[in-house]
């Protein structure tokens, strides 16, 4: 049993949201111009010399089942031609093929366990759709029927890297978001006497030792009567507290906009209402945000009875008793 969660750190200090908001946006802003340059530079280097790659391989984006036969891993670059750009499920969707075929091709393979014939199949309702949705202005000789001209594959190299070089660089910088995070706790916590614990020794997260934390542990809640694991960024076990009593639970959540987090403030709510109805109604959680969160995203959280440590104050934590 969870002790009584009494304890108020953001949720109800109303006056302080706009102030703590701006300053988690600079804080935000100052890290991603010191970060993504770099970041976006270096992908777009890699991005362009995989295009100019792809072009020359497939006869100036002539391609066909063969030419994806031949170099499945082009297939990003592939869907990345396309008006608009093809999300993979997108792509899945419209050839009918299966997730784990699309999956391989981006690995640079075709499935071991399908005959050939399977695959041919594939491979031409994959071409079919692409062929279909190329992006024609892009590539103004296929219709032509003409040689491409250099200024012409030029543009059409660097529009599709810098297409393709947002689906590479955008997870590369949520994972760098998620190690800052993750730092910036940990420094707090080993400062306040501390001990990290890898998730790999951890049993039962009710069965933490006092003044211990993980990263990245699978918590069991029950769903539609069925018991899943719920993946939580941090768990903290108080110093001090008793043997029953459950750690607090962190989630973070780091943002570059105000439209995303509002579109996704539900899945917070959802988690909570899961962890409730498997540990009770005092159960420990609370968000860790830097970002771009405004007072619509708060008042949404606040009225789940959800409560939120800034990461300019990463303070906060003692008083959530830690």
């Amino acid at each position: 049993m969870a002790r009584k969660s009494n304890y108020i750190i953001n949720r109800k200090n109303t006056e302080l949201w706009k102030e703590d908001t701006l300053k988690s946006v600079s804080l935000y802003n100052d890290w991603f111009l010191d970060f993504a340059p770099v970041t976006y530079t270096k992908e777009r280097k890699c991005a362009m010399e995989q295009v100019e790659l792809a072009i020359s391989q497939t006869d100036n984006f002539h391609f066909t089942a063969t030419h994806l036969k031949e170099h499945p891993e082009f297939i990003t670059i592939l869907r990345m031609a396309t008006t608009p750009p093809i999300a993979r499920d997108r792509l899945i969707g419209f050839s009918g093929i299966k997730t784990s075929f699309i999956k391989n091709m981006e690995e640079g393979r075709l499935p071991q366990r399908m005959s050939d014939e399977e695959k041919e199949v594939s491979l031409s309702r994959i071409a079919h759709v692409l062929n279909k949705l190329l992006d024609i202005e892009l590539f103004p000789w296929i219709h032509k029927g003409n040689a491409p001209t250099a200024e012409e594959l030029k543009i059409a190299e660097c529009i599709v890297a810098d297409r393709l070089c947002g689906t590479l660089s955008d997870p590369i910088i949520r994972n760098e978001q998620e190690k800052r995070q993750l730092k910036v706790i940990s420094d707090f916590l080993v400062s306040e006497g501390y001990t990290f614990v890898d998730s790999k020794n951890v049993v039962l997260f009710s069965e933490m030792k006092q003044g211990t934390f993980t990263f990245h542990l699978n918590v069991p809640v029950k769903m539609n009567r069925l018991g899943v694991n719920m993946p939580v960024d941090v768990v903290i076990k108080r110093k001090g507290c008793s043997e029953e009593t459950l750690p607090l639970l962190v989630e973070c959540k780091s943002a570059g906009d105000f439209t995303n987090t509002n579109k996704r403030r539900k899945e917070e709510a959802q988690k909570i209402e899961q962890l409730k109805n498997t540990y009770g109604n005092d159960v420990d959680f609370v968000l860790f945000l830097c970002g771009y969160f405004d007072s619509g995203y708060l008042g949404y959280e606040a009225a789940e009875g959800i409560d939120w440590i800034w990461e300019h104050r990463v303070t906060d934590f003692k008083k959530a008793g830690v």
